[in-house]
């Protein structure tokens, strides 16, 4: 059973969930303290957007869009149990209990072991997307007919064309939620893509809006955003008319320009890149 805690109400005066989960791990004082504290670290480089929360009478709980993960200590083991464990990819095979059931899973760490720390982190992001991805329950006839039979109920909607829908939001880990559902070759494309505008434009701002990625500059509005369509990625530059040489695509926004990128064509990194950085220097696109 869960040691006696010495502060077991959910939160205390003056005390954050963050607070309390410092107070926890100093209060452990053993190799458990140190891999909840380690855990705890890989949780927010995963997702800097994480919220920590203090849950059940003194659990730590890390949460975005929904619970990712808890950390349980106990006397032989640290417990990091995932609310829907049993929905998430596991290539690395993390998960080592828990394992009968049909919605969590758990990692349980003794002392002396190491745990993965790109993989905990790629299943902590896959925690997320799963959790901010629209419920499969509120598809609608349209969807139901693009979305692949055999998926888990609980996978991203895909819409019309093969489009991840994914609820709106700020930030990185919402752009890595769209890019991991995008569907087959496309994903991998997508995060190309994705690591070329951070390459090239380092402090890039990050949302999903209308179920596509957007890009942007602090204070210029955006510059770029991508959509997938059934046979390839539209990338629009939100001024590509003024980029030179211009993107060979026209739109019926005289100032913008498209790219289409489709499976088994190589991308020109050099000449897209160039377009990112001139498109990055000009007034984006304010909605």
């Amino acid at each position: 059973m869960q040691e006696k805690r010495k502060s077991p109400d959910e939160t205390t005066e003056g005390n954050s969930p963050s607070r309390l989960i410092d107070g926890r791990i100093a209060e452990l004082g053993d190799w458990r303290g140190e891999t909840l504290a380690h855990v705890r670290a890989l949780v927010r480089q995963a997702d800097p957007e994480v919220v920590e929360e203090w849950k059940w009478r003194g659990i730590p709980v890390w949460s975005h869009g929904g619970i990712i993960c808890t950390g349980e200590t106990y006397k032989s083991i640290v417990k990091l149990t995932f609310a829907k464990g049993a929905s998430l990819e596991d290539p690395a095979r993390l998960f080592n209990s828990s394992l009968e059931g049909n919605t969590r899973r758990a990692i349980d760490i003794h002392e002396g072991e190491t745990v993965d720390g790109e993989a905990l982190k790629a299943l902590i992001r896959a925690a997320v997307a799963l959790n901010i991805s629209k419920p499969a329950g509120k598809r609608t006839a349209k969807t139901n007919a693009t979305q692949p039979k055999g998926d888990k109920a609980s996978a991203p909607v895909l819409l019309s064309g093969g489009n991840p829908q994914i609820a709106k939001g700020d930030g990185d880990i919402t752009v890595q939620a769209y890019i991991a559902a995008m569907p087959g070759w496309k994903s991998e494309a997508g995060r190309k893509l994705d690591a070329l505008i951070v390459q090239t434009v380092p402090e890039v701002r990050k949302a999903v809006k209308w179920n596509s990625p957007f890009y942007g500059v602090e204070g210029q509005g955006w510059f770029l955003s991508f959509h997938c369509f059934t046979r390839y990625i539209k990338v629009t530059f939100f001024r590509g008319s003024a980029l030179q040489p211009v993107p060979p695509v026209a739109s019926k926004d005289e100032d913008a320009r498209y790219v289409h990128i489709h499976e088994h064509e190589a991308i020109d990194e050099t000449q897209l890149s160039d377009w990112i950085r001139q498109a990055a220097a000009l007034p984006g696109w304010v909605p």
